[in-house]
C-alpha cells in the first residue's frame, strides 16, 4: 500500500483493514511495519499527490501469541479418575480411608505431595505418611496412568493447529516429571513440544514463576507474545506472577467462578477458542 502523509489510511482503509475476515474464520491484528521514503506516487493510485509528497509503504503483519504454555492436568487431559484410583489404592494399602472422585478436584493441582497431604486424615498429615503414600502410589499410577484419562474434547485437534500455524507448545506442571513426560509421549506423540516441565528437583512448584520463565528464556520470545493456559487458581497465579497473559478453560477441575477471580485475559469454554484468542487482536 502507498500512502501519503494526508490521511489516506484512514480515508481509504479505516479500521476495517485491522480486522479482515480471513478463510480461516479468524481475525488476525495486524501489526504495521512502515519505512518513509520520498518518491512520485503512481497517477492511479488511491491516494493523489505531486512529486514532492512524502509516501511511505506500510506492511501489515498478521499478530499471533508466539508461544503457548499449557498445564497438563485438568487442561490438556482429563485424569483425575486416574489420580483418584491410585490415591486411594496407596490409602487403603496403609488403612487410611479413601475419598470419593469428585473430592480430588480440589486435592490435585500443586505437587503430589499437597495431593498426599490433603487426602490424609487429619492428625495423619505426617512426612512420613506422605512418603509411605507417595512410594505406592508411584508403582501403581506409573501402570495405570492413561486407564481413565483422556484428552479433552478438541485438544488434539487444537495443538495439530497450532503447531501448523509455527505457534511454540510447551507444558508446565506441577505433575512429577516422569509423569508429565509419560502422558504427553503417550497421548501427544505428533506435538512438538519445545519443553515439557513438570515437579522437579530445586524447581519451586506453581504459581512460582519459575517454570514459565524457564521455557520463556529457552524459547528465546517476549512476555508480551506468549500466553499460559489453565484450569486453576494455581495456573492464573502462574501466569500473574510470571507476566504473561493468561486463558482460563471451563472444562477443568475448578468451576470458571475460581479462574474469574483472578481475571485471566481470556476464558476458553471450547477448545478452539484458544486458537482464536492466539490468533486475534484480542491476543494482542
Amino acid at each position: 500500500f502507498i500512502i501519503n502523509q494526508f490521511g489516506c489510511l484512514a480515508r481509504h482503509f479505516n479500521a476495517g483493514i485491522r480486522r479482515p475476515t480471513l478463510d480461516t474464520g479468524f481475525n488476525p491484528r495486524y501489526d504495521i511495519k512502515i519505512k518513509f521514503f520520498p518518491t512520485f506516487a503512481p497517477t492511479n493510485s488511491l491516494c493523489h499527490g505531486t512529486a514532492s509528497s512524502l509516501y511511505f509503504i506500510a506492511i501489515f503483519i498478521p499478530y499471533m501469541k508466539r508461544l503457548l504454555i499449557f498445564d497438563l492436568d485438568g487442561t490438556l487431559l482429563n485424569t483425575i479418575a486416574d489420580l483418584a484410583a491410585s490415591t486411594n489404592y496407596a490409602l487403603q494399602k496403609h488403612g487410611f480411608p479413601t475419598h470419593e472422585l469428585h473430592e480430588y478436584n480440589y486435592f490435585v493441582g500443586n505437587g503430589i505431595n499437597k495431593l498426599f497431604e490433603r487426602a490424609l486424615p487429619e492428625g495423619e498429615k505426617t512426612e512420613e505418611n506422605i512418603r509411605k503414600v507417595r512410594e505406592v502410589f508411584l508403582v501403581h499410577y506409573n501402570i495405570h496412568n492413561a486407564d481413565l484419562s483422556r484428552p479433552y474434547p478438541g485438544i488434539p485437534e487444537l495443538l495439530a493447529a497450532l503447531q501448523e500455524k509455527g505457534i511454540a507448545l510447551a507444558v508446565a506442571s506441577n505433575k512429577y516429571q516422569a509423569g508429565a513426560e509419560k502422558l504427553i509421549v503417550h497421548f501427544f506423540p505428533d506435538i512438538r513440544f519445545v519443553a515439557v516441565f513438570g515437579q522437579r528437583e530445586g524447581v519451586p512448584t506453581k504459581p512460582d514463576p519459575a517454570v514459565v520463565e524457564e521455557i520463556i528464556a529457552q524459547t528465546d520470545v517476549k512476555a508480551k507474545d506468549v500466553l499460559y493456559i489453565g484450569d486453576s487458581n494455581v495456573d492464573m497465579q502462574t501466569a500473574a506472577n510470571s507476566g504473561v497473559d493468561a486463558c482460563g478453560v471451563a472444562w477443568g477441575f475448578r468451576p470458571v467462578s475460581e479462574l474469574e477471580q483472578y481475571k485471566p485475559r481470556f476464558i476458553a469454554h471450547e477448545a478452539k477458542d484458544i486458537l482464536r484468542f492466539a490468533l486475534s487482536e484480542e491476543g494482542a
